[in-house]
C-alpha cells in the first residue's frame, strides 16, 4: 500500500544485478518494481510518463531537471501516470508554469507512483547502457534493503510478459471528429493501450474513431463497417500475445486498410509469420533518427519500444517489404504489405513529446483508406 508523502526521505534504488544508489523520495512514498530503462528526451516528461506504453516500467530521465514545469490536463496521452517508477537528477517540487494545472509530484502522489531524485543518471545510464535493461525496486518507506533484495528476485522478466490487458479500455467507445472536419470515414482502432494523441490525430482528419478493447472480436469490429482499422500502441512482449496475432490477422483478411503504431506495428509483422526480438536497451527518447526508404528522406522520431522486429525474418518474406530503418542501429523502424494498403513504424508519430516530421503516415493512411474500395 503506498502512503502519501509528507516530505522528502531517503530512497534507494537497487538493481538486478545488484547496483545500487542512493537519494531522496519524488513522487508517493512506499516501494514500486519495474524493468528499468532510460529516456533520452530533454522535455516532455508528462506526455512520456502518462504513456501506456510505460506500464511497468522504472524510468530513468537522462535531463537533469523534472518537474519544472507541471503539468497541464490537456498534455496527457491517458488519465493517469502509467510508469512503475521514476528515477531523475533533480525533482522539482515547484511548478513555473503559467496556465498549469498541478505539479508533478501532486499527480504522482494521486496516481501512488514512486520516485527515487537526486541520483547520479549519467552514471546509471551508462551502466544500463552497458549491461543492459533489467528489472529494479525503488524504495523509500523504509523497507529492509535484504527484503527489497529478495522482493526484486520475485520480479518477472519483460520478455515472456503480456500487458496490454491492464492498459486497454473496458468497453468500446465512440470519439467523432468536429463536423466542419468530417470526412466520412471510419476508422476501428484496437486498444493495446493507445495515447490519445493517435485519437486525435485521425479526429484531427475528419475521422470517425470507434476504440475497442484488445479482447474484442473481428465479427466486433467489422460490425461498424470500418474503412480502416489502427492498431496501437501498448507495453508488453509482443510475442506473448497469441489471441491478438490471430486477431490481427484475421483482420488484415479483411481487406481493409490498416495502419500500426510501435507495439501494433509488432503483431503486424508477427501476424505475417515475421519474428519480434527483445532489445538490448531499447530506443526511448525524441530525438531517433529514421531514413524512409521508399522516399529518402530522413525523419527525426519519437520513440518507445523495447522490442523490435527481427531484420533476418524480414528480410526473407517475400509479401512484407522494408519501408524504414533506425539510422543508429539499422533496426526495422517500418514495414508494408506488398500490394495491399497495409503498413506500421516502429515509432510515434503522433507523439506530442517529439517533432512531427512523421504526421504524413496519418495522411497515408487516410488517403489508403479513401481509395481503397471496402470489400461488400
Amino acid at each position: 500500500m503506498v502512503a502519501k508523502k509528507d516530505s522528502r526521505v531517503p530512497a534507494v534504488l537497487i538493481l538486478a544485478d545488484g547496483t545500487k544508489f542512493q537519494g531522496k523520495s519524488a513522487g508517493a512514498i512506499g516501494v514500486t518494481t519495474g524493468e528499468i530503462a532510460f529516456n533520452t528526451g530533454m522535455y516532455g516528461y508528462q506526455e512520456i510518463f502518462t504513456d501506456p506504453s510505460y506500464h511497468r516500467q522504472i524510468l530513468v530521465m537522462a535531463t537533469s531537471h523534472i518537474g519544472n514545469y507541471g503539468v497541464h490536463v490537456e498534455e496527457v496521452e491517458s488519465n493517469r501516470v502509467q510508469i512503475a517508477g521514476v528515477v531523475t537528477k533533480n525533482f522539482s517540487s515547484i511548478a513555473s508554469r503559467v496556465g498549469g494545472n498541478g505539479t508533478l509530484q501532486d499527480s504522482m502522489e494521486r496516481d501512488g507512483v514512486v520516485g527515487i531524485c537526486d541520483v547520479d543518471t549519467r552514471a546509471l545510464v551508462r551502466h544500463i547502457r552497458q549491461k543492459g535493461a533489467m528489472n529494479a525496486i525503488i524504495c523509500s518507506d523504509g523497507t529492509d534493503e535484504a527484503e527489497l533484495v529478495q522482493r526484486l528476485k520475485s520480479v518477472p522478466s519483460m520478455e515472456g510478459l503480456e500487458l496490454s490487458s491492464e492498459v486497454t479500455c473496458d468497453a468500446p467507445y465512440v470519439v467523432e471528429p468536429d463536423a466542419s472536419k468530417a470526412n466520412g470515414l471510419t476508422v476501428a482502432l484496437l486498444d493495446l493501450g493507445v495515447k490519445k494523441n493517435i485519437v486525435r490525430c485521425l479526429t484531427e482528419r475528419g475521422c470517425t474513431v470507434h476504440v475497442f478493447p484488445m479482447q474484442t472480436t473481428v465479427e466486433e469490429m467489422m460490425a461498424v463497417d470500418p474503412d480502416g482499422i489502427m492498431l496501437s500502441n501498448g507495453p508488453g512482449d509482443p510475442g506473448a500475445m497469441s489471441d491478438t496475432v490471430e486477431l490481427v490477422k484475421s483482420l488484415v483478411e479483411t481487406e481493409r486498410s490498416i495502419f500500426g503504431i510501435c507495439l501494433g506495428h509488432q503483431v503486424l509483422a508477427l501476424s505475417q509469420g515475421l519474428k519480434t526480438t527483445k532489445m538490448f536497451n531499447g530506443h526511448r527518447g525524441v530525438n531517433h533518427p529514421i531514413k524512409n526508404l521508399l522516399t529518402g528522406k530522413a525523419e527525426i522520431t519519437s520513440q518507445n519500444h523495447g522490442f523490435v522486429v527481427d531484420r533476418a525474418s524480414l528480410d526473407s518474406h517475400p509479401d512484407v517489404e522494408l519501408t524504414h530503418v533506425h539510422l543508429n542501429d539499422d533496426t526495422v523502424a517500418g514495414i508494408a504489405l506488398k500490394g495491399r494498403p497495409v503498413f506500421s513504424v516502429q515509432y510515434h508519430p503522433e507523439a506530442s513529446a517529439g517533432p512531427h516530421d512523421s504526421r504524413y503516415l496519418f495522411d497515408q493512411f487516410v488517403a489508403n483508406m479513401q481509395h481503397a474500395v471496402v470489400p461488400a
